[in-house]
């Protein structure tokens, strides 16, 4: 017999309620330590679920090149949609960006809620694509406060404004990489600049203007498939 344990109340919910699972029913389990735990129902009630952890075993899901996402914070629910598709694409930390052209203005507790709330994307989203690593989201910074303490091996920047596409293949392996991209109206060109200035590569995509949103999911995908584990 394994570790009993009994499930918290969202994920009892979602078994019980959306997926309408049974006892003796067999699923995988994590806790963000980078291990899946295989763990069989064993009772359900009004109350929540218990479950029986029979083996944990490691993951294999995480890229071995840290991507970081720098961005700049879009409207509503188009920044969900970021934090969402970034965690799917293998993203290990987000930062939420104040810029000139950001229209979204976060201060105390509505930037608590948020905070929780892209938290809470963050964690069904792992579990929809199999990570048992939670990538990291933190407060909102201004772009500038951001660059000052960045850490990343190969940092590019996206403007449609740029020719410059991707660096061709040297060989040479990077362990981070960051990417810095602006929200609905993209980054000024002075903080373009400022990147520049910081060792950014300026990076455009094709000669199509994408939205931030889109944007977002292409850049990921070229860097992953570039850089990272897209084969």
């Amino acid at each position: 017999m394994g570790i009993p344990i009994r499930l918290d109340a969202n994920a009892s919910h979602h078994l019980a309620r959306v997926l309408r699972a049974k006892v003796d029913d067999n699923l995988i389990l994590f806790n963000g330590d980078g291990n899946d735990y295989a763990a069989t129902i064993i009772k359900i009630d009004k109350k929540g679920i218990d479950v029986v952890i029979q083996r944990g075993s490691a993951s294999h899901m995480e890229s071995s090149t840290e991507v970081i996402l720098a961005q700049g914070i879009a409207r509503g629910d188009k920044m969900d949609f970021i934090v969402q598709k970034a965690v799917e694409l293998g993203v290990k930390k987000i930062f939420p960006l104040i810029t000139d052209r950001c229209n979204v203005k976060l201060e105390g507790k509505r930037e608590e809620r948020r905070l929780q709330h892209w938290q809470a994307i963050i964690i069904s989203a792992c579990e929809q694509s199999g990570r048992s690593i939670i990538p990291e989201i933190f407060a909102p910074l201004t772009l500038s406060s951001w660059l000052m303490q960045k850490q990343a091996d190969l940092c590019f920047v996206l403007s449609p404004h740029v020719k410059n596409k991707l660096p061709r293949e040297n060989g040479q392996a990077h362990s981070s990489i960051a990417l810095l991209i602006g929200p609905e109206g993209g980054l000024s060109e002075n903080e373009t600049e400022q990147a520049v200035k910081t060792h950014f590569l300026p990076l455009n995509l094709g000669p199509r203007v994408l939205r931030t949103e889109t944007a977002t999911i292409a850049a990921l995908a070229v860097l992953q498939l570039r850089y990272g584990d897209f084969s």
